[in-house]
Formats: structure tokens, C-alpha cells, sequence
């Protein structure tokens, strides 16, 4: 089969296109043919060995897929062979097939392009669980999203609309600000521009966002927060700006606030069957049409680095994906 294989940690150029042998099944797991997998900003630092979890040389990246059952390990009875499943892995799926574990297959309903469903697991999984499980976010509250026109962020946009929130949207130019209205955001705001607090505290009456979502860090993070509303909460996500802040913890006294740590990837470990439940959730909303994921732009495998260029780059604006067969009916 052909795979993505990283043989030493470096940028996304470094990374090659290979035949290697067919992934087989362990106890537990299943193989699938992959036909999509999701692009995510954990791809970009698995390849330069920054990411927590670090595999084996050499090793295929890509943690979200969408394939069809060709397979099943020992001590597997479901999903039947046939079945169009996603999972959210570690690594693996920047291929042709991919060895899941069962336990992490999720099957797709009918309406569900594969695209679709590889782009679920990861960013609108992490976004659920933030703003629904971590943040408490409630019908009539004010949520504001940073880095609002990434992938993640534009699915923050979509579930917090979703879940009854008013969604402010930040980012870094009329373009990306552009998208994320496009897509359903309640207010805009550029947060290049120096008086951005003042945007903020405008578009909330002065108030502030009640839960904030922040992927992103670096300089962002302390003004957002001293822009919080009482008893507010405020979820630590990502640091896609590349550096880690440092919170005054006075600011959390002032405001009576939360800030709020999300793990995605160890509350699919530790609570695997609450996450399925939500990723079922997630995949029947798509069914009946209540939502529709952010996709900009799809790649064969061939261009797996260039797409995780632009991601590193932030030039992407919603979800990239990997396409690598084309969609079959499954077989009944």
C-alpha cells in the first residue's frame, strides 16, 4: 500500500510517499481501507517530535480516519466487515489502510460522507467536549472563540450556535473574519488590531463572553482573559500561536472565573464510551443536516505535506482532509 512515512522528526517537507507493506490486524483491531483522513495541527507537531505521544521510527502520521471494515483481528466481532466506520488514533492513517482498534471505531450513518467523517472526530470531538462537558456552555450565553477561523475554531463556531450560545468570533484578518461569518459567527472581531478588548467589550455591553474557547495561547490569552465575564470559563485547548502563556492567577480571583484544562485525546482514553456516545451524536447531527463540517480543501495523499504546511503556516481556514480512495457504496 502507499503510506505517508516520517523516517526523522522535521517539517512537513521532510516527510515521504512510500510503498510499504499492508498493515495486519492485531488482537482487538480492525483494518480498514482508509478513504479520507482529517488534517490536524497534532499532525504537525507528531512529525517534529512534539507532540506527547511519540512513535516508533519510521511511522505514519494522521490521527483521524474514515474507512470501510476490511478485516478484524483476533477477539473482533464488530463492526461487521463491510461497515463504513471513523476513528480518532494517534497515528496511522496518512495511508491506504490503517490497523484501528475496535474499541475506537465508531460506525457512520447513512448521509455521512466520508470526508465529512473524517473530519468530525478530532476537532468537532474536542469541541463538544470543551464547550458542552468541560465549559457547561448554556443557551443564551456569550462564547467567544479565538483562532475562530481554523478548523477547530470554525467548529467551535458551529457547535456553540448549535448548543444556543451567541458566538463571537476572533481572528487575524477581514478574510479569515469573513469566513467565520459565513459559517454562522454572531460578532467579529480582528485581534491584530491594538484596541480588540474594546471590540469585545462592545459587542458584549460591556459584560464579557461568559466561556471563552482558546486553541491558541501565545499573546492572546491574558487580554481574553481579563476580558472574561463573572463567573465566566475559560477552556485551555491548544497553543497553536507556539508559546505557552503565564496567567496573574489574580485575574481568576477578580473575576470568580474557571480556567479550564482539555484533553481530548486522554478523555477518549480514560472515557471511551462517553465518547462514543458523543461522537454518535456528532455523526447524527451531520445526518439530519443540523450540521455540516467545515471542510475548505481536500488533498490526495500524494500532498499530504503540502496540506500540513498550510496548516502550520495557519493559511488554512476550516478543515483540510486527505482524501485517499474514492467513496464506495459499503457492502450489505
Amino acid at each position: 500500500m502507499k503510506a505517508v512515512l516520517c523516517r526523522e522528526y522535521g517539517p512537513p517537507s521532510a516527510l515521504s510517499v512510500e510503498h510499504v507493506a499492508d498493515p495486519v490486524p492485531g488482537p482487538g483491531q480492525i483494518l480498514l481501507r482508509v478513504e479520507a483522513c482529517g488534517v490536524n495541527f497534532p499532525d504537525t507537531l507528531i512529525i517534529q517530535g512534539k507532540y506527547q505521544q511519540k512513535p516508533p521510527m519510521p511511522f505514519v502520521p494522521g490521527g483521524e480516519v474514515c474507512g470501510v471494515v476490511t478485516a478484524l483481528g483476533e477477539g473482533v466481532s464488530a463492526p461487521a466487515i463491510g461497515t463504513r466506520v471513523a476513528a480518532v488514533i494517534t497515528h496511522g492513517g496518512f495511508a491506504e489502510q490503517a490497523a484501528v482498534d475496535a474499541a475506537k471505531a465508531v460506525p457512520v450513518p447513512e448521509g455521512v460522507a466520508p470526508d465529512a467523517a473524517a473530519s468530525l472526530g478530532l476537532a468537532y470531538g474536542t469541541v463538544l467536549h470543551a464547550l458542552e462537558d468541560r465549559g457547561a456552555l448554556k443557551p443564551g450565553e456569550v462564547l467567544l472563540v479565538l483562532g475562530a477561523s481554523g478548523g477547530v475554531g470554525m467548529a467551535a463556531i458551529q457547535i456553540g450556535r448549535l448548543l444556543g450560545a451567541r458566538v463571537i468570533a476572533a481572528a487575524s484578518s477581514a478574510e479569515k473574519l469573513e469566513a467565520c461569518r459565513a459559517i454562522g459567527a454572531d460578532g467579529l472581531i480582528d485581534y491584530s488590531a491594538e484596541n480588540w478588548r474594546d471590540q469585545l467589550r462592545a459587542l458584549t455591553g460591556g459584560k464579557g463572553p461568559d466561556v471563552i474557547f482558546d486553541p491558541v495561547g501565545g499573546p492572546y490569552s491574558e487580554p481574553a482573559l481579563r476580558s472574561i465575564a463573572w463567573r465566566g470559563r475559560y477552556l485551555v485547548v491548544g497553543f497553536a500561536a507556539g508559546d505557552i502563556p503565564r496567567i496573574p492567577l489574580n485575574l481568576v480571583l477578580l473575576k470568580n472565573c474557571a480556567v479550564t484544562g482539555v484533553f481530548y485525546g486522554d478523555y477518549a482514553r480514560r472515557e471511551p464510551e462517553s465518547n462514543r456516545a458523543m461522537l454518535s451524536r456528532l455523526f447524527g447531527w451531520v445526518a439530519e443536516g443540523r450540521l455540516r463540517p467545515a471542510i475548505s480543501r481536500s488533498f490526495p495523499l500524494e500532498q499530504a505535506s503540502e496540506a500540513l504546511e498550510m496548516l502550520a503556516g495557519r493559511q488554512a481556514t476550516g478543515k483540510l482532509v486527505l482524501v485517499t480512495h474514492a467513496a464506495e457504496a459499503p457492502p450489505r
